[in-house]
C-alpha cells in the first residue's frame, strides 16, 4: 500500500482527476478499450466533476461502478445516478456506462446478466473505490449475509449484498475483480477514515474487508 497525503480535499480531487485521466489514457495507447471502475457515495463527486472534462478517448472507456445499492436509478440514493450526474458530463459523456442495476424485485433475479455485461471487459483497468467508517468497501460489508463468499478466492464477479445498515440490498463486485485491477486507487478524507485504514492494515477482512484490496493500491487521503 502506498499513501498520498493532500493538503485539502480540493487539490486532492484535481491531482486524482489528473492521475487518473493519465492512467485511462495510458490504457488506451495500447487496449481498444478501457475498463473503468469507481464508487458512489460522496467523496468522489469533486473528482468526477473534474475528471469528466479530461481531454481522453472517453468514447473507448467503459465505466461501471464497484457496487450498487438495488434502487432505480432515477432514485435520490442511486450511484448509477451519481455517475449519470457527476461523472458522465461534458467529455466523459461519450464513455459507455456498464449496468449494475436492472429492473428486478431483488439483486440476484438480475444478477447473470449484469454479470454477462462485466466479465468480458475483466481485468479491470482502473479502480478507484472508497471506504466506510467501518472499513467497509464497497458494498463488502463486516456484517454482510455473504461478505465470506465475496471475500472468497474464487469467488463470482459480483455478490448480492444485505447487511443491517444498509437500508435495501446491494450487488457488489467481489474482493478477487476489485484486487485484479491493473491499477488500484483508495480515497478516503478526514482523521476518522485515516485511523480505521490503519486499524484495517492489520485486521483480518472479514472485520475489515477492505484489508482484502490494500496489497498494491494507492491511497489518497486529505483531511
Amino acid at each position: 500500500m502506498k499513501l498520498v497525503e493532500y493538503a485539502d480535499a480540493e487539490m486532492m480531487a484535481i491531482d486524482l482527476a489528473n492521475v487518473l485521466a493519465g492512467e485511462l489514457t495510458a490504457v488506451l495507447e495500447h487496449e481498444e478499450r478501457a475498463f473503468f471502475v469507481v464508487p458512489g457515495g460522496n467523496t468522489p463527486g469533486p473528482i468526477f466533476d473534474t475528471l469528466c472534462a479530461a481531454d481522453l478517448d472517453w468514447s473507448r472507456v467503459d465505466v461501471a461502478l464497484s457496487d450498487e445499492r438495488w434502487l432505480p436509478a432515477v432514485h435520490v440514493r442511486s450511484n448509477t445516478r451519481l455517475i449519470t450526474e457527476r461523472l458522465l458530463q461534458e467529455r466523459a459523456a461519450a464513455a459507455t456506462m456498464v449496468p449494475l442495476y436492472k429492473k428486478a424485485e431483488e439483486p440476484e433475479e438480475a444478477l447473470a446478466d449484469l454479470i454477462t455485461g462485466i466479465e468480458p471487459k475483466l481485468p479491470i483497468d482502473v479502480l478507484l473505490v472508497g471506504m466506510g467508517d467501518d472499513m467497509h468497501v464497497a458494498s463488502l460489508f463486516p456484517e454482510g449475509d455473504q461478505l465470506m463468499q465475496g471475500l472468497a478466492a474464487n469467488a463470482p464477479v459480483l455478490i448480492p449484498m444485505r447487511a443491517p445498515n444498509a437500508p435495501e440490498p446491494r450487488l457488489s463486485m467481489s474482493a478477487r475483480v476489485l484486487n485484479g485491477a491493473i491499477a488500484k486507487h483508495l480515497v478516503i478524507t478526514g482523521a476518522g477514515k485515516r485511523a480505521a485504514l490503519e486499524r484495517a492494515r492489520s485486521t483480518d477482512p472479514l472485520v475489515a474487508p477492505v484489508a482484502a484490496i490494500l496489497d498494491g493500491t494507492t491511497v489518497h487521503w486529505a483531511p
